[in-house]
């Protein structure tokens, strides 16, 4: 049961960094918070992202190009021009590297006041780094699992990110339902959004980028926004106003 609770707080608590943080603010900065919050977040995603950690920099301006680009040759990822989700989570990976260490030239509108912090990138993207949370992952499945089938959860504590990156950019252009027709092929996955925390709302999402709730129909429930609406309350962070269609 340990390593089941184990896995879930993983899985949920990298999603929502990955969505409060990398997507909706590095990406899209639907919100402000104050440099010290914003180097603190910085280690949380590290934290709950351990081994599949992902730079708030190479992530946003990644993501920017894919709203660019959706579903065209230049689109980073796109089930329209890769032949399956392996290829697709590559080609992601090498574009991602690629941006993260600045070896292409990129348009200044993917980059503008994307957050980077160069040094602690360095180190939490590190192999020392990815291989010191394997070997705690490793360490804790070894002290707790209870039965042979918790070991097949092991992998997805590896590469929880590349996990919620293919689950939107691949399944989330392929299968669902659509809320606004769009030249792309976005869909939103669930009615209710249990799994991904209001990322599965991809059609809602990309109709306005710059929307903070990415749900639209009253029961589609973006839990993540729910807690960013929490920090806005307390002053944490400050949501910026609502703005058209990007």
């Amino acid at each position: 049961m340990e390593v089941v609770i184990f896995v879930l707080m993983l899985w949920y608590g990298g999603l929502f960094f990955q969505s409060f943080f990398l997507h909706r603010y590095a990406a899209h900065q639907v919100f402000t918070m104050s440099k010290t919050m914003e180097r603190l977040t910085f280690i949380f995603t590290w934290v709950f992202q351990g081994s599949s950690y992902l730079s708030a920099y190479g992530y946003g301006v990644m993501h920017r190009m894919h709203h660019a680009y959706t579903d065209t040759e230049k689109d980073p990822h796109s089930p329209s021009y890769d032949t399956n989700a392996f290829a697709m989570m590559w080609k992601t990976k090498t574009i991602y590297q690629d941006i993260n260490k600045q070896r292409v030239s990129i348009d200044e509108r993917f980059t503008k006041n994307v957050p980077q912090w160069k040094g602690f990138d360095r180190f939490a993207s590190s192999r020392f780094s990815r291989l010191l949370w394997i070997t705690l992952y490793i360490l804790f499945f070894v002290y707790f699992v209870t039965a042979w089938w918790q070991w097949l959860l092991l992998p997805i504590t590896f590469l929880m990110a590349p996990i919620h990156g293919v689950i939107i950019n691949w399944f989330g252009h392929i299968y669902g339902y659509v809320n606004f027709k769009m030249k792309n092929t976005s869909k939103n996955l669930f009615r209710f959004d249990f799994l991904m925390m209001g990322e599965g709302y991809h059609n809602n999402h990309h109709e306005n980028a710059s929307r903070a709730n990415f749900g639209v129909k009253w029961y589609e429930i973006d839990t993540t926004y729910i807690i960013i609406k929490l920090l806005d309350t307390f002053g944490v962070i400050r949501l910026k106003p609502i703005k058209t269609k990007d």
